[in-house]
């Protein structure tokens, strides 16, 4: 039914050279690609999966063993790869068994396994001072970082929000854009009055009104992170949250929508409305209540919570919402940014007349913080104090601030999607795939259902979890390394530089294990 195309890979399908790079002086790299050291990648990328044993085979069982010893949570690790051997689209296990690799480590390798832009540039001499020594940005900001944020981040920040934020994970992005919209809503709240030794006092007991008894709210089948925090914004899945303490926070309808999106506008529409009705409706519950929601956190696909898709008319729904409320909006992009769903934000094809008060980044863009808009500033929202010294500084803060090292690889991944033009490959290649997934789920409706996505970023969904369980199981068999997400769905996350042709070799894949079932 599809046809994998096996052949050796030519020039045409893979760019195997790599000039200088047109980075910034501080990022520069010297000389042509070196890729006979470790990592040994081949001079272009590998002609198609082999499996050489089970996955996990023998080597990875035995390692896996072995690692338990001093570490007792590998209960989610699948297999041990090679890193060294693993280029391109395809990941390899230390058993030799290659694999056309959809999921990417989480979602999070913009090029693929071993790309030479990223070698290149960790492998020039003269990055080598901001790989070896990790300031503390807060406190010690080196040499040209300033220049580094407004070469490397400013210029791809969405519309309107001129500021930005390094962090170290897409978690400790969302805690602090919380933290961000928090500082503004009480200063506006308290609009100019200067803070009071009754304040000062009961925020270090954790009691009002120092700890005012603001919310932030979030939607069903959201994920946005495992901090403490986050988890009381976190809606997912059971196992992520039980046991924990959390925050009475509003927790909203997130649109269930019927698919394909173009042949049910009007039951779709009416169910964005009710989603939006219920949004308003609880804003008004905890706001009599004396809770007030500070501000809410979207994600423009709920990815963990089963690629739960909204349209353009819910968020701006949600942004007039929060504009007449006068509360914060922040959009969660650690796993839509960076390319995957066509556009460098998936939110940027929202067609918002006012943007989004935060966005937060990590995965793809390898470095993890937020945008902002000016009023958001810490700096902006500092009240008058009996020592206003005192709370200046360290409001948002942590020791590392972000990492550049990290900039150093995000430079050659931005450099590497224009001079390649992915995004425009991402948008064709993810037309094949997702028209390949609709005829698949013809072909066999009793198993697949609900083809959907932007771009590569993409799921399909089975007829139950333990039917996409083994598939998963099934496709690694077939040399096709795909994720699970929500309750039945299986996920697609591949590279920037997955091809028609790779698409082609997955669709291959996925019609043989259907067939088996």
């Amino acid at each position: 039914m599809f046809t994998c195309k096996m052949l050796k890979l030519s020039a045409n399908h893979i760019k195997n050279s790599c000039g200088r790079l047109n980075l910034p002086a501080y990022l520069h790299n010297t000389g042509p690609c070196s890729l006979t050291a470790v990592p040994k990648p081949r001079a272009q990328e590998y002609d198609g999966p082999s499996m050489k044993t089970e996955c996990p085979g023998p080597k990875s069982k035995e390692l896996m063993k072995r690692y338990e010893k001093s570490n007792k949570n590998i209960k989610h690790v699948q297999f041990v790869v090679d890193l060294a051997s693993s280029l391109g689209n395809y990941v390899v296990d230390v058993d030799g068994n290659r694999m056309l690799d959809i999921f990417m480590q989480i979602s999070s390798l913009p090029l693929g396994y071993n790309h030479p832009a990223i070698l290149d540039a960790m492998q020039d001499p003269a990055n080598l001072v901001t790989i070896a020594n990790r300031p503390a940005l807060g406190v010690n900001l080196p040499e040209g970082y300033p220049e580094i944020i407004e070469d490397i981040l400013i210029p791809i920040a969405p519309k309107g929000l001129e500021n930005v934020q390094t962090m170290m994970c897409g978690s400790c992005a969302n805690e602090n854009a919380m933290k961000q919209v928090f500082l503004w809503y009480k200063n506006n709240k308290r609009g100019g009055a200067p803070v009071t030794k009754e304040e000062m006092d009961s925020c270090m007991v954790n009691e009002a009104p120092g700890s005012p008894q603001f919310t932030f709210m979030s939607f069903n089948g959201s994920f946005h992170g495992r901090t403490i925090g986050c988890l009381s914004l976190t809606h997912s899945k059971m196992i992520h949250k039980l046991d924990m303490p959390a925050m009475d926070w509003p927790v909203a309808p997130f649109p269930s929508l019927k698919y394909p999106l173009d042949m049910h506008l009007a039951e779709n529409r009416a169910e964005e409305d009710r989603c939006l009705a219920e949004v308003q409706r609880l804003i008004d519950e905890y706001a009599a209540k004396g809770r007030d929601v500070a501000g809410l956190i979207v994600e423009p696909i709920q990815a963990e919570g089963g690629d739960n898709h909204a349209t353009p008319y819910f968020f701006q729904g949600l942004r007039n919402i929060t504009t007449q409320n006068g509360m914060g909006m922040v959009v969660d992009e650690v796993q839509t940014g960076g390319g995957c769903t066509g556009t460098i934000f998936a939110s940027d094809q929202w067609g918002l007349d006012n943007p989004p008060d935060l966005l937060t980044f990590s995965k793809k863009l390898t470095v993890a913080g937020y945008f902002y808009k000016t009023e958001f500033s810490p700096d902006q929202t500092i009240p008058q104090a009996v020592n206003a010294t005192d709370i200046k500084g360290y409001r948002v803060f942590n020791t590392w601030m972000g990492d550049p090292s990290k900039m150093i690889l995000l430079g050659a991944i931005l450099n590497t999607i224009k001079e390649e033009n992915l995004l425009e490959n991402v948008k064709e290649t993810g037309k094949i795939l997702n028209d390949g997934l609709v005829q698949l789920q013809e072909a066999y409706p009793h198993i697949f259902s609900k083809a959907r996505g932007h771009g590569t970023f993409l799921a399909i969904d089975c007829t139950d979890a333990n039917t996409a369980t083994q598939i998963s199981t099934l496709m690694k068999t077939q040399g096709v390394n795909v994720g699970l997400c929500g309750a039945k769905s299986l996920r697609f996350r591949p590279a920037l530089t997955f091809k028609p042709f790779h698409a082609d070799i997955v669709l291959d894949a996925f019609d043989k294990v259907a067939k088996k079932l």
